[in-house]
């Protein structure tokens, strides 16, 4: 028994680092490929790092700009966007999708938001998930050695001081896990997509012989808000919704 325990410790990280190895391989290539204009081959390598389980903000981006550059704006946009799910303030990725959507034909009017959501947006956005949690934790632990301070300090003026910017720095903490865990579950939720049928009219029922409402093009994004077999309900930024069949849109 302890022979099989050994040899699943020892196969397991070993295959893990060959696993490390080889998409690191692939990334080269890929980037090569990328290099000399050979696209869709790039594609084909990144693709092979993303089927590994392996993801990241520069995969996706790179990817994306593969897709871009071989002419399909959809993939492009969509790539664009799963990066900026794990980099929500990286301005490369945010040009580089502002580029890409300007071949989208369907214009939308967005709905203005109050100051204090578009603030509490910005701020969110500022660091990626793995980031704030990092934040979240370094202040919880500056909250406990400030609560030793406060608990075994001799002195009067470091006990007052440790006690007030510890309680910042433990109400510091839980807003920037909040954040964090607003990150993760848009990573994890992933209720938007982007549409990929050329054109498609959204319908005011999940059926064939629903009402017209009003027709989107493809590279559209869009936020699901509801499932019903073959039909996902949609809400435009402009506050529009319908139904469209689940196979005109891909997930984020």
């Amino acid at each position: 028994m302890k022979k099989y325990i050994f040899l699943i410790l020892f196969i397991f990280p070993a295959s893990l680092f060959a696993q490390e190895d080889n998409n690191a391989q692939l990334w080269e290539k890929a980037n090569a490929f990328y290099t000399t204009e050979e696209y869709q081959q790039a594609i084909s390598l990144y693709e092979q790092i993303l089927d590994s389980g392996e993801e990241s903000a520069k995969l996706y981006f790179n990817l994306g700009n593969a897709y871009y550059k071989a002419g399909d704006v959809n993939n492009a946009i969509l790539n664009y966007e799963r990066a900026k799910l794990l980099a929500p303030n990286d301005e490369d990725i945010d040009f580089n999708l502002q580029i890409a959507n300007q071949f989208v034909v369907t214009s939308i009017d967005e709905l203005p938001k109050p100051f204090f959501v578009r603030w509490k947006q910005s701020v969110v956005n500022l660091y990626p998930a793995d980031t704030w949690s990092l934040i979240s934790v370094s202040a919880f632990v500056l909250f406990l050695v400030l609560l030793g301070l406060y608990l075994f300090g001799r002195s009067i003026s470091v006990r007052r001081l440790s006690f007030w910017i510890g309680i910042l720095a433990v109400i510091f903490s839980g807003f920037t896990f909040s954040f964090a865990s607003i990150q993760k579950n848009k990573i994890k939720t992933r209720n938007h997509a982007v549409v990929f049928c050329p054109r498609v009219t959204v319908k005011s029922s999940p059926a064939q012989n629903g009402t017209d409402l009003f027709l989107i093009y493809e590279g559209l994004k869009v936020e699901i808000t509801d499932s019903l077999s073959t039909w996902k309900e949609i809400r435009l930024s402009d506050g529009n919704e319908g139904w469209l069949p689940d196979s005109c849109i891909v997930k984020i």
